[in-house]
């Protein structure tokens, strides 16, 4: 409510961790809830796009990323098109469109060392003063990768709160996950609370990490509809093979 009718320095809000920690599903689950809230404020309300969604492709340049919008949008971009055209036409149509969130995910892409990254950094403020949005922010370990350092970093972290996203413990909050995860499951002998019953077992496997948790448990569950069994069980799970993380993570002796 703030940055709606803020002039400038409009508040943002950053998720920055580990891969694997559940930042990309967050930011979409985010979107996806503001725009369920606003459809509801707004119905049959036409034209509304309440969320935008991008990714920082690797090396972006502020062309790109102003293409990465247009793109969203389904906004015809042809080759003959400066970035101020599409920067224009982005703000535009955004700006109709009474969008309230924009986030920008695989921020760690952005580098503010070099002269690209510094360009795609000042896009993006030039987007959110020109938008009357709130702008989220995700990547891998950005203050390791200096996203807060120089003169544009300190006006990053003068606007931006951090949310940091670590594994998951063994607690209630990992059992809840696993339990939500199992009810999302469309098998047709898999018992119900089977996995539950396992948390410890699929903490101990993915180290609390939900992409390899997701991983896991989706593997199985292709594994029970090609081989007809229909249903999960720790033998099912012990023979999909995680990501090299997770396996290090089991394998690597306790201190």
């Amino acid at each position: 409510m703030l940055n709606r009718h803020a002039i400038s320095a409009r508040r943002g809000l950053i998720l920055s961790g580990p891969a694997g920690t559940g930042k990309t599903t967050a930011l979409t689950q985010f979107g996806k809830t503001v725009e369920t809230i606003d459809r509801r404020r707004h119905p049959g309300a036409d034209g509304r796009i309440p969320v935008v969604y991008v990714t920082v492709p690797p090396a972006a340049t502020s062309r790109m990323l102003a293409v990465e919008f247009a793109r969203f949008l389904g906004l015809p971009v042809t080759t003959r098109a400066n970035i101020t055209d599409v920067i224009e036409a982005v703000c535009g149509v955004l700006i109709d469109a009474r969008v309230t969130v924009v986030c920008v995910d695989e921020l760690h892409n952005l580098s503010l060392a070099t002269r690209n990254g510094a360009e795609v950094s000042d896009t993006l403020k030039y987007f959110s003063e020109r938008i009357p949005a709130t702008f989220v922010y995700a990547g891998i370990d950005l203050e390791e990768n200096g996203l807060f350092a120089g003169t544009r970093g300190r006006q990053i972290a003068g606007r931006f709160s951090a949310i940091e996203t670590v594994p998951f413990p063994c607690t209630d909050e990992w059992t809840g996950l696993v339990s939500t995860l199992e009810q999302a499951l469309r098998l047709h002998d898999h018992r119900p609370g089977t996995l539950e019953g396992l948390s410890h077992y699929l903490h101990d496997r993915t180290g609390g990490m939900i992409g390899s948790l997701s991983h896991l448990i989706r593997g199985a569950a292709i594994d029970a509809i090609l081989d007809g069994t229909e249903k999960i069980t720790r033998a099912s799970l012990q023979k999909v093979k995680l990501d090299r993380a997770a396996q290090t993570r089991k394998t690597k002796p306790a201190s």
